[in-house]
């Protein structure tokens, strides 16, 4: 019974299954492909269906029925050789400017290009530029369930990724058109969260769980005053269910992002079916001080450079502080059904899904996503996958992959489509 449990929590510690009975594995995934988005030329684009990556994988027997394990996983961007990627499509962000019309004047016109410049994502993804940004973890595995330290992936994070059936990678992924309220302004969950400390258990009968807590400058990019996530599952060759809570505190110890998902997939033959709920809510984005700054650090003292009195540009921060505030802000639901069928070497695979945009900007968009995936060999596949976004009112999704964000279409409420096809191999 002990051996069962441990061997169980030990598969659930690590992003990718152990290949080789080893102390210490090297392993990784290489995924790129090329990728047409609609009135965007095609592009190479790394990690397209799984994020590519190189990482390292350890366990120790160290007696008593207790186990030292560890996973270092660095982020590869194989069209560059970088490990930060940008946005698949960086057409100009509006929504974080919405409502700032004193800034459109003909006299503000380098003013607001300046603020559109400094807010929108110059690197999408791992602007620390991180060694191990994707998975840097130490941990004991006990009889009892396993205490990890480092950073991880989030309770929550881990049921959405379980109930999307693109797995978190390609154009039809789910998390496309949570980010924010109308494109790629914001994450649309806590994916990982540094400075953390993790208990997860996973029992012979199916039943696991994960509780997680992180310190001072935790969460996705460092910039929570603390984080709290747990999540119960349910397991099994047929099944793979749960729920989970992820709750982040700025650092002025007001609740930030906050998201609750209910999801999984069932088999039924040769079909595979994935069905989920989101809920996220974010009235304090850590981001917000990020936001701030591009004012204080980039424009005011331009406007004071320029002659502007100061009257003038304490009315101008005002304006910008109370729009930022609120367009920083995020309120939403979303929900995704789809299926695998399994046919001959391959799979075939579709989703639907729709995110409720609760704001008063009701910027709801739609995905709709079909792709096939076929396995040449054990280790490597090839697919493609066409996907379809219909945006609303300021909406500006736009497909993206599982290693860089899609980005912002051309204009707001413009619908979106791309098609790509890539390869995957796994080492």
């Amino acid at each position: 019974m002990k051996t069962k449990l441990i061997a169980g929590v030990i598969a659930t510690c690590f992003a990718a299954p152990v290949l080789a009975q080893s102390s210490v594995t090297i392993y990784g995934i290489a995924d790129a492909g090329f990728m047409k988005t609609k009135g965007e030329s095609a592009k190479l684009v790394s990690g397209i269906a799984d994020g590519s990556r190189i990482g390292l994988k350890g366990t120790e027997d160290i007696g008593g029925g207790y186990k030292a394990i560890f996973n270092l996983e660095a982020r590869v961007e194989l069209d560059t050789g970088t490990q930060s990627p940008g946005l698949v499509n960086p057409n100009q962000g509006f929504y974080l400017t919405k409502g700032m019309d004193a800034f459109k004047t003909p006299a503000l016109a380098s003013t607001l290009a300046t603020l559109r410049a400094g807010l929108q994502p110059a690197v999408a993804v791992n602007a620390e530029k991180a060694l191990f940004d994707r998975t840097a973890m130490v941990g004991v595995v006990t009889p009892f369930g396993a205490i990890l330290v480092g950073r991880m992936y989030t309770p929550g994070y881990e049921v959405f990724a379980a109930a999307d059936a693109f797995e978190t990678g390609t154009g039809g992924t789910w998390g496309g058109i949570t980010g924010g309220t109308a494109g790629f302004t914001a994450l649309g969950a806590d994916i990982r969260s540094q400075k953390s400390i993790q208990y997860r258990i996973a029992t012979p009968s199916g039943f696991g769980g994960s509780l997680m807590y992180g310190t001072k400058n935790s969460g996705y990019l460092g910039r929570y005053n603390k984080f709290m996530g747990g999540a119960i599952t349910y397991k099994t060759s047929v099944v793979d269910v749960g729920v989970g809570h992820n709750q982040g505190e700025d650092l002025q110890g007001r609740k930030s992002l906050t998201t609750t998902t209910v999801g999984g997939s069932v088999k039924v033959g040769d079909f595979k079916f994935f069905a989920g709920y989101h809920d996220q809510v974010n009235r304090n984005s850590a981001l917000l001080a990020d936001y701030l700054a591009v004012f204080s650090g980039q424009v005011a003292p331009g406007l004071r450079a320029a002659g502007v009195p100061a009257a003038n540009v304490a009315a101008l921060t005002s304006i910008y502080t109370t729009n930022i505030t609120r367009n920083s802000q995020v309120d939403a639901s979303s929900y995704q059904f789809g299926l695998h069928y399994r046919l001959g070497q391959g799979r075939i695979m579709a989703s639907a899904a729709r995110q409720n945009d609760r704001t008063a900007s009701n910027s709801d968009a739609t995905l709709m996503a079909v792709g096939y995936d076929y396995n040449l060999s054990a280790r490597t596949d090839i697919y493609t996958v066409l996907s379809n976004i219909k945006n609303q009112n300021d909406g500006q999704y736009t497909p993206g992959g599982a290693g860089s964000p899609g980005g912002f279409t051309k204009v707001a409420g413009e619908d979106s489509r791309a098609i790509q096809i890539g390869v995957r191999h796994r080492f």
